[in-house]
């Protein structure tokens, strides 16, 4: 490795955290010192998510006081430094905002984005659309799972009038930014919503390589002499290492330079026992697919890949001292360019290209370069077993190996975040594909994963190289405006900051077990030397030993740490993937474990989805954006009086109610906002009881009608009455009625169906059972839940018009408006109340106290038999489970909980955030 460059824009003077220095490098130094006498402290270094590595190589990484590959113990004095900055508020501001609902959707092809693989990543120009909605200019932002820093360049590029106009904002002179909206009439008009001006950052990651490439894109750099540096050490490069990418021309004399070559896997034919090439025998390259059977060219038995066995051999590794086996893999095709023709060419290996492979062979490598073991793991016991690689450079071949070393060799960090792409494309895990029909136009790696496959594009580090520093040259010219960021390297459960500092946080953290972070980084970090300390990995891993309660466990760390860090009042925007409900309800619970309120979950299209979101049937194409507030303090003091007391319950639902969006609209209409549904609301008050340990004061009847009483209610939603006048202007544009749309899944969304059914159509049984049978097959039923018959639950939650009294509102309503003979007609007219009779309606408040309470009776008496018995249940109903388990918290037998849920299969709870919820609570207070 090279001596330290120095890239700086500024060449002079500089001032850093209170201090001038005569230069950058100056600065650097200091700092390094500083550094280096911290990593001394046992306590600094027994911080959690201390990266594995030596204080040399941290130091060299690093660049402090902005970026640390180790916790950052400047992170405190740049944010006090920013807040003595920030622009002064006008007089009597007061900081409010609704949560960011509108779906977004933002593409991957920007050169910035694309300057840089990683394992997720989300545009920044999505994270711009959420910081300029929920800060204004000087604010305080934070990401604590930053990966590769898009929050920072988000953040700062909110100062950037040209990106800000791409994003279809207008931009007044004064810097007032502008977005279009719908107005009363109908019209289209632009409304002031924020203003340009640049965020400030702090970007925290578990990973040193995520905080690394972070770091390379929210610095400052010299673009001329990072340019020339660029080009010196390519020229050295191909210089040294150029006569391993040639070889010879068809004609037999002229030299070509190799763009790639394909290898192959050798395989064992079942029947002959004779070397079967996977690529001359089972690759149709007419077709430009691999055959799923084929026969064997020795003895002619039909085979396929699976009942074949690899041909394995053993050789000599130097570079660990020690013979080796794996799996034989030989070149096949070479694909080359010819200075001054046209196009590229390709062959199959001549004895040229053998004896050139062997001669590589032969020789050392004359640099440094990472021999560490594969660290044991889920993705990283694939290699091992498919292929014998066992060893970080096992995952090259010599040459790639070669040359790699040799561009490292030469270069500074600054360089790093370049070459950090290239040693991970430029493997063995690079695939061959075709596109388009085109042999070779396909392929790359299969992302989350470390496969290796049976046919490998050996892509040429020469041929590779320039393009990869040329998009990492782009990259910086476009964010030549940046300036440093503070970045920290360690677990997001503890950070050195003061409380209530942040203006705003955004984060896109590990989802369950969709990616082994630490695992498929290693390849990378071997390089950096320092690897990530994956005990407080927040993810779900069997070879780590962590199960969904771990990860709940660590995810709800990371919340109470962004918990306490955020400002009363403010905002926390969750980026989230996966497609298992568990997850969904661990990321739900651990939120309001940690003391979030969750106010509003929309979409965000990153349009080009990873391999896996576009090949898997169960993948998410859209992921979803969960925007949860921390209650002001105002509110928190108030309630620790009035919890125990009708107004504390009064109290939290109008905070709440501020907190939530006032319309919502899909294309030309208004839609339902769920987060206003009377029975939402009450799972959100119970859900925030729980969590505080206090008794729910009022029922669910008791407090839909006290809700009714109090607030105003709109199409099943609930208002206060400054956002009720808005939301009639809105709605009075639209004729159309506002429907929730819902999807059957368990006896409670049947529940929330038929209550929806019912109230646009009061119908007979005979009306409404094929319309709920149609929504019960069209819907996969949850695993476990017991399915109850449609007359169970009309008798237990509805009621029936029995043709005696006076019509009910409700179905009087719907014949009147549907039936021109019935329009007009008294609630006693007889030809009413035979049109009337049977049909079953949605209970008023009054009524359905009267009626819950015979359906708590039968869920109660339902949950009681659960208590029989000693073995597993097989099948339950979740609503019987949800009433048991809100009854034994209320009196405080948490001892019930947990037999119970000792009883259940894990993903019951797992998948039900109330139950999830109840047992949490009652695992505590049992193990205290």
């Amino acid at each position: 490795m090279s001596d330290q460059f120095d890239f700086s824009v500024d060449k002079g003077p500089v001032e850093c955290l209170g201090k001038t220095f005569q230069n950058d490098e100056e600065r650097r130094n200091y700092f390094t010192e500083l550094l280096r006498e911290k990593l001394k402290d046992p306590e600094f270094r027994s911080i959690e998510g201390f990266p594995l590595g030596e204080d040399e190589d941290i130091l060299a990484l690093s660049d402090p006081p902005y970026y640390t590959a180790c916790p950052n113990p400047w992170m405190g004095e740049f944010i006090e430094q920013w807040e003595q900055e920030k622009p002064t508020k006008q007089e009597g501001y007061k900081y409010h905002r609704e949560p960011f609902a509108a779906d977004v959707s933002e593409g991957k092809n920007d050169p910035i984005y694309n300057a840089h693989s990683y394992h997720t990543k989300v545009p920044h120009k999505a994270i711009m659309r959420y910081i300029l909605h929920y800060t204004e200019p000087g604010d305080i932002v934070f990401d604590g799972f930053c990966g590769t820093g898009m929050t920072g360049v988000a953040a700062q590029m909110c100062g950037d009038i040209g990106t800000v106009q791409s994003l279809g904002y207008r931009v007044e002179r004064d810097g007032t930014i502008l977005q279009e909206e719908t107005d009363e009439e109908g019209k289209n008009v632009w409304k002031p919503f924020s203003k340009l001006g640049a965020r400030k950052a702090v970007l925290n990651d578990l990973s040193p390589a995520a905080t690394f490439i972070a770091y390379n894109y929210n610095i400052p750099v010299d673009i001329v002499q990072f340019e020339r540096e660029a080009k010196r050490i390519l020229d050295e490069v191909e210089e040294e290492c150029g006569w391993m990418y040639e070889t010879i021309h068809t004609d037999g004399k002229t030299k070509g330079k190799i763009n790639y070559t394909v290898w192959s896997d050798v395989f064992v034919c079942p029947s002959c026992v004779n070397e079967v090439v996977f690529w001359n025998e089972a690759v149709d390259q007419k077709a430009g697919k691999v055959k799923d059977s084929f026969p064997c060219p020795h003895c002619h038995a039909e085979m396929t890949k699976q009942n074949m066995d690899r041909a394995w051999e053993t050789f000599y590794d130097s570079a660990l001292n020690e013979n080796i086996k794996q799996a034989k893999q030989v070149p096949v095709l070479i694909n080359y360019s010819i200075n001054g023709y046209k196009g590229r060419f390709e062959k199959k290996p001549d004895e040229f290209d053998y004896e050139l492979i062997e001669k590589i062979d032969q020789k050392e490598i004359p640099y440094w370069f990472p021999t560490n073991r594969l660290p044991d793991g889920y993705n990283t016991r694939q290699p091992i077993r498919s292929h014998g690689i066992t060893h970080m450079h096992h995952f090259y071949t010599k040459r790639n190996l070669w040359t790699l070393a040799s561009i490292y060799n030469r270069s500074n960090p600054n360089f790093y975040s370049s070459q950090l792409a290239m040693w991970w494309t430029l493997t063995k895990l690079y695939r061959y594909r075709w596109a388009g029909g085109v042999p070779g136009a396909g392929g790359g790696p299969m992302a989350g994963t470390l496969y290796i496959p049976s046919i490998i594009k050996d892509i040429s580090v020469l041929f590779s190289a320039k393009d990869v520093f040329n998009k990492s040259i782009r990259k910086k010219k476009l964010l030549s405006n940046l300036n440093f960021q503070p970045i920290s390297t360690q677990s997001s459960e503890n950070n050195k900051i003061k409380n209530d500092t942040l203006d705003y946080i955004f984060i896109d953290p590990p989802f369950g077990s969709n990616l082994n972070y630490s695992e498929l980084s290693s390849l990378w970090e071997s390089w950096l030397k320092i690897m990530t300390n994956n005990t407080s990995e927040a993810i779900e891993n069997s070879v780590q030993e962590k199960g969904p309660a771990e990860y709940r466990s660590i995810m709800t760390s990371c919340f109470k740490e962004a918990y306490r860090l955020l400002k009363p009042g403010r905002w926390m925007t969750v980026e989230f993937s996966n497609t298992k409900a568990s997850v969904w309800n661990t990321i739900q619970t651990a939120l309001t474990d940690a003391g979030f309120i969750v106010s509003n979950v929309a979409g965000l299209d990153k349009k080009q989805g990873s391999i896996k979101a576009v090949t898997t049937s169960t993948a998410v194409k859209k992921d979803l954006v969960i925007s949860a507030y921390k209650p002001n303090g105002g509110f928190e003091d108030r309630f620790i009086k009035e919890a125990n007391s009708e107004d504390g319950v009064w109290d939290f639902i109008g905070t709440h109610l501020k907190y939530l969006i006032v319309t919502k609209k899909s294309g030309a209409n208004l839609v339902h906002i769920p987060e206003r549904d009377p029975r939402i609301l009450y799972d959100q008050l119970i859900s925030y009881y729980v969590r505080k340990g206090y008794n729910i004061p009022l029922s669910s009847q008791e407090f839909q009608k006290g809700l009714a009483e109090r607030f105003e209610e709109r199409d099943d939603m609930f208002f206060l009455h400054d956002q009720v006048v808005e939301y009639d202007k809105a709605r009075a544009k639209f004729s159309g009625q506002v429907q929730l749309s819902l999807f059957v899944d368990d006896e409670k969304s049947a529940i929330d169906w038929l209550r929806d059914y019912l109230k646009r159509k009061p119908g007979t049984y005979s009306d409404i059972h094929p319309n709920f049978m149609q929504q019960m097959s069209a819907n996969s039923w949850k695993a476990g839940e017991k399915q109850p018959e449609l007359q169970d639950l009309l008798n237990l939650n509805f009621l029936r018009y029995d043709g005696k009294d006076e019509v009910p509102s409700q179905i009087h309503s719907y014949l009147s408006t549907n039936f021109k003979d019935l329009r007009k007609l008294d609630k006693n007219d007889e030809a009413l109340k035979a049109k009337a009779k049977d049909r079953w309606y949605v209970p008023d408040p009054n009524k359905e106290a009267d009626l819950e309470k015979v359906r708590l009776k039968s869920l109660l008496k339902e949950y009681e038999g659960y208590k029989e018995g000693k073995g597993k249940l097989k099948e339950v109903r979740r609503e019987a489970l949800r009433a048991g388990f809100k009854q034994d918290y209320q009196n405080k037998n948490f001892n019930n909980i947990m037999l119970i849920a000792k009883r259940l299969k894990p993903e019951i709870i797992d998948e039900d955030e109330t139950l999830l919820m109840y047992f949490d609570y009652a695992s505590m207070v049992v193990e205290d």
